[in-house]
Parts: C-alpha cells; sequence; structure tokens
C-alpha cells in the first residue's frame, strides 16, 4: 500500500493541478499536487514538504477533505486529499512536466488518474469549495 497525501489548493476560484512526467507512474496524467508519505511524517507534513519539492510553494494544511483507497493493477494507493491555503511563492514546475491553475469548468479538458478523478467528480458539482481561498 502507497500512502499518499494530495492537496487543493485554491486562488481566484481556481484549483492547482500539477502534470506527471512522461516516464513516472501514470506518466502524462495530471494530478492534485501532492506525493508518498514517509515513514517518519505526517500526511499534513508530507503535503508541505512534496508541495515545496514539486511546485516551489508554501502551503498550510487545512482540513481533510476526503480519504480513499484505490487499486490500480500494479498498485494499491491510500489518499488523503487536503485543503490547503497558498501562503508564499509562485508555483514552478520543479518536480512535475507541468502546473496549472484551472476552473471548475475546465477539469473536462484535463486526464486524472481514478483515484483524483472520483474526488474531482464530486468537486466539479460542490461549487462552495472553487469560492474557498
Amino acid at each position: 500500500m502507497v500512502e499518499v497525501a494530495a492537496a487543493l489548493v485554491f486562488r481566484a476560484g481556481k484549483l492547482l493541478i500539477a502534470q506527471r512526467y512522461p516516464g513516472a507512474h501514470l506518466g502524462g496524467l495530471w494530478e492534485l499536487p501532492g506525493g508518498k508519505r514517509e515513514l517518519d511524517e505526517s500526511y499534513e507534513q508530507c503535503l508541505a514538504r512534496e508541495l515545496v519539492e514539486e511546485l516551489g510553494i508554501e502551503v498550510e494544511v487545512l482540513d481533510l477533505i476526503e480519504a480513499l483507497t484505490h487499486r490500480y493493477p500494479d498498485r494499491t494507493v491510500h489518499i488523503q486529499f487536503y485543503r490547503c491555503r497558498w501562503v508564499a511563492n509562485e508555483p514552478r514546475a520543479l518536480g512535475c512536466a507541468a502546473f496549472a491553475w484551472v476552473s471548475r469548468d475546465e477539469l473536462a479538458n484535463f486526464t486524472f488518474p481514478a483515484a483524483d478523478a472520483k474526488l474531482l467528480e464530486r468537486l466539479k458539482r460542490d461549487a462552495g469549495q472553487w469560492q474557498q481561498e
């Protein structure tokens, strides 16, 4: 089981997403930024570290939005999704192929891994989440 923390970072009504490197597991797909939890850290610590490494941004990790387990053909992942408040630094593609700020309507233009897609379907219907910064 791979344990992962993922961030929902909203700014000006848009959500921050990142693209996986082509050679990575699920390469080329877009995802909510985050990464694998190390043994000695909490999900919140993992998320703060991963966002600095992946995008160079600092966030305040707020509330847990959802936790789910998804089985892919080659591995099972347990993902905890947290709403985060962007604190400092503009995003840069440091540990990802690309990033984008997308509106609720633009989500359909991007392909996400199945685990992220489950949560994103719910977010598409929940306009209230998009108003929170």
